[in-house]
């Protein structure tokens, strides 16, 4: 049965015009990146191009542009089998992107780990992960290096709402209270775990789920990418100033399926509910239209930035289809265990 309750959050009120506008404007240019790269990504499954699934971020993407804008190239973030927006709000290219994608060798983990394993030390990205919570260690023992070292380094923990239901998620953070560790837990609730709607697997409030362990945890319109990067912004303080952990938790929607090959959805989620939040309630459309309206930018503008990147995605990919692919000789390296 497809779920027709359409959560409607209202989009947070903030007026006046912000202080650094190109602040702004680089949000909503990021945002759009990632939804002209994910329609790629869908393009070059549909056409037999790319191997394997991936799992699309289009209408998520102001939480990982939010968030990672609060944060310094040298802070740390863990990303999720969803994790193509994550990778590129914190500094990914879209050439080395598209080519892990499509296996090639100037791909970040040239072309062997895919679309769920993209990793990129050089912007403090520690890695996507195909295992649903499986990053939440990682992410805290980072955080717990960064104490002990001394640095004031930051690590953002993505995941979605199915990880809620994943044991190693409430030991970390037990452990992050207990010891103050500068890591921020950002809950993407997108609705549905895969196919099934949050509520039928997950019992409670969930901001208090972190609360039991004393985090300090806030829910936030996941579509403003102004809220968000506010909250985020918030939580990067006082993690540097040794207050501890965050739970964040982003009311988000998915537009596609949980991955390239779900295309018959009605079966779980009505198509009154995904028109809604595609024409309502669409991140990009919602920060453009406050940029208008505060006289940031106008539409010609940021029409001309929208086919600017969209230039730039498609030069991306013809890079990664004419990229070699890794010699059969390296079959054996960079494998860890």
């Amino acid at each position: 049965m497809a779920n027709t309750k359409t959560p409607q959050p209202g989009l947070a009120k903030r007026e006046s015009a912000p202080a650094d506008p190109d602040l702004w404007i680089r949000m909503y240019q990021q945002m759009v990146q990632i939804r002209l790269f994910e329609e790629q990504v869908n393009d070059l499954y549909k056409t037999a191009r790319m191997p394997g699934l991936a799992h699309l971020y289009s209408g998520e993407e102001a939480v990982a542009v939010g968030v990672c804008n609060a944060l310094r190239r040298d802070d740390y973030i863990t990303s999720t089998h969803r994790g193509h927006g994550h990778c590129l709000a914190k500094g990914a290219s879209l050439d080395r992107m598209f080519a892990e994608l499509l296996g090639k060798a100037p791909g970040y983990c040239r072309g062997k780990g895919g679309s769920m394993h993209i990793a990129d030390q050089d912007t403090g990205n520690l890695g996507a992960n195909a295992i649903v919570g499986g990053s939440a260690g990682i992410a805290t023992g980072a955080a717990m290096s960064a104490k002990m070292r001394g640095a004031d380094q930051v690590t953002v923990c993505f995941f979605g709402d199915g990880a809620l239901g994943q044991g190693v998620l409430y030991e970390v953070m037990n452990m992050a209270s207990l010891w103050k560790l500068p890591v921020i837990y950002v809950c993407e609730n997108n609705l549905y775990n895969e196919y099934t709607h949050y509520t039928e697997t997950t019992a409670g409030e969930l901001t208090a789920r972190a609360k039991a362990f004393g985090i300090h945890a806030e829910t936030v319109d996941g579509q403003d990418v102004r809220g968000v990067y506010e909250e985020a912004r918030q939580a990067v303080n006082r993690a540097r100033q040794g207050e501890g952990p965050t739970f964040l938790l982003c009311d988000t929607y998915r537009y596609y399926g949980h991955h390239v090959g779900d295309i018959q959805r009605t079966y779980y989620r009505a198509k009154e509910e995904e028109d809604f939040w595609r024409t309502e309630r669409d991140p990009i459309k919602l920060l453009a239209g406050w940029l208008v309206e505060q006289q940031v930018s106008d539409t010609v503008t940021l029409d001309q930035m929208m086919a600017d990147v969209r230039a730039e995605v498609a030069a991306a990919v013809e890079f990664a289809l004419a990229a070699p692919f890794p010699d059969v000789s390296e079959v054996d390296q960079h494998v860890y265990a």
